[in-house]
């Protein structure tokens, strides 16, 4: 199962995008709830952890315009897709999360932990 790969592979970008940590770990939440949904597949896993990251850094964080860009090459360059292609899928992220970026902190708080502890 490629997940953990994936989820080291968020945390390393999202370091070196200077993220917080809160940010990574709303980001983890969003790609297990996918997980748990069944909505990953070969194809679009790489898509799902881009637009997971990319959603978390938005709504946590007070980014300017060039560092969502900056992410978004970042993303690119080391998931290897096209910025359209995450464009498009942050959408379908955002309606299989039903809308709810927002996360109660029971949820963000074990990954924030182990995160924080790891650093």
């Amino acid at each position: 199962c490629p997940v953990p790969s994936l989820k080291r592979e968020m945390r390393n970008l999202s370091e070196e995008c200077n993220l917080e940590p809160v940010t990574v770990s709303m980001a983890y939440v969003y790609f297990e709830k996918l997980v748990l949904q069944g909505k990953l597949n070969k194809q679009n896993r790489k898509l799902c952890a881009g637009a997971c990251v990319l959603l978390a850094a938005k709504i946590s964080s007070d980014l300017r315009k060039h560092e969502v860009k900056h992410l978004i090459d970042k993303l690119e360059e080391r998931f290897r897709f096209n910025r359209r292609d995450l464009i498009g899928f942050e959408f379908t992220v955002l309606v299989a999360l039903e809308l709810a970026l927002y996360l109660p902190e029971n949820q963000v708080l074990p990954h924030y932990r182990r995160l924080t502890q790891q650093s």
